[in-house]
């Protein structure tokens, strides 16, 4: 009686993965089998996180083949494959980051209600805070509770304002410092990335760290954005700062699509009178100066502080002053200039 080809498989049909009840053949493990007289031959892909178990599945192919009538020889080929991680916000179509030179210049406030502004025309937005340090998402947004797991390993954004969003302040104490290194940031930062149900989402806004440092590069290198924005006031100091952005940008080949200027004047609440406590028209000479498009201007309004301080943002709370439609022309020239450019991050759907 010859071997056959099912005379192996019916025999292999009993081998169970070590210390699972996973039987062999209903994995993909096994690549190639071939029969040649009383010859088989075996190849089987073995993930890297198994191999420990390696050579008890070995001991095992060895008893069970061993007693395979007809079968005289056998060589079995093990090939060891490395799981590639998927990339990180993989569902995203767009990535938009959000940047500045410096810190104080109001850059989560745009942040917040560009992500808001976006979700207000349709669009299905998420919300990353990546400024480790100085966490505002809890607060502008209204939000001050932990994000829940329904499997222990990975975590569902909090949903507010129709944004789906994420911060470590939402898993930290509100008076909690962290003294964090380098390497600490980046692992917890790709978590959030990581280990986030963000599901299909049209936008991912991120709120960067001031300055341009470490995370931010690393940041821009890893997940591939369509582009960043720039805030800042008008003053020199910020402009200065945020030039050096700009060249930070240009040189990890982010493009940079447009400047904001906040706090471009003080609006006195009892008579509207605007007045320029910071200078004027400074980040508009700057994108002017750098080749780049001025997105629009922000005024210091006490409405645009207070919404922030009581979790809705200006555009949800005020859809109908001013500063909200300034919210909503500058992301609604946002999506319009990524679409013209066709910029979309190498792994969206």
């Amino acid at each position: 009686m010859s071997l056959t080809e099912k005379d192996v498989r019916e025999a292999l049909a009993g081998i169970v993965l070590p210390g699972t009840e996973t039987k062999l053949l209903d994995t993909s493990m096994l690549e190639h089998l071939k029969v040649e007289g009383d010859k088989l031959s075996l190849t089987l892909k073995l993930p890297a996180s198994e191999s420990i178990h390696k050579e008890a599945l070995r001991q095992s192919l060895d008893t069970v083949l061993g007693k395979v009538p007809g079968l005289k020889r056998f060589q079995i080929t093990w090939e060891l494959v490395k799981k590639t991680p998927p990339p990180l916000l993989s569902q995203v179509r767009h990535i938009l980051l959000v940047g500045a030179g410096k810190g104080g210049v109001g850059k989560s406030t745009v942040a917040v209600n560009l992500a808001c502004a976006l979700a207000a025309q349709g669009a299905k937005v998420g919300l990353l805070d990546a400024d480790f340090y100085g966490p505002s998402l809890p607060l502008m947004s209204g939000v001050n509770e932990p994000p829940l797991s329904k499997d222990g390993q990975t975590m569902e954004p909090l949903l507010a304002h129709g944004v789906e969003m994420i911060s470590i302040g939402f898993l930290v104490e509100s008076n909690q410092a962290l003294v964090w290194r380098g390497p600490m940031l980046h692992a917890a930062l790709s978590q959030l990335m990581r280990d986030v149900n963000w599901g299909r989402l049209d936008w991912m806004v991120v709120d960067l760290p001031p300055g341009t440092g470490d995370v931010v590069l690393s940041l821009s290198q890893q997940i591939h954005p369509s582009g960043a924005i720039l805030v800042s006031t008008p003053q020199k100091v910020a402009l200065a700062d945020v030039i050096r952005a700009k060249q930070m940008f240009d040189k990890i080949q982010v493009p940079v699509l447009g400047i904001v200027e906040n706090m471009s004047c003080f609006v006195c609440p009892c008579c509207g009178t605007e007045t320029s406590i910071f200078d004027s028209g400074g980040a508009r000479a700057a994108a002017a100066q750098m080749g780049i498009p001025f997105l629009g201007e922000i005024p210091m309004d006490m409405k645009i502080r207070q919404s922030g301080d009581v979790g809705k943002p200006v555009v949800v709370g005020h859809p109908e002053s001013p500063e909200s439609k300034q919210f909503m022309a500058i992301a609604q020239q946002l999506a319009l200039t990524v679409k013209d450019r066709n910029v979309e991050s190498p792994h969206a759907p």
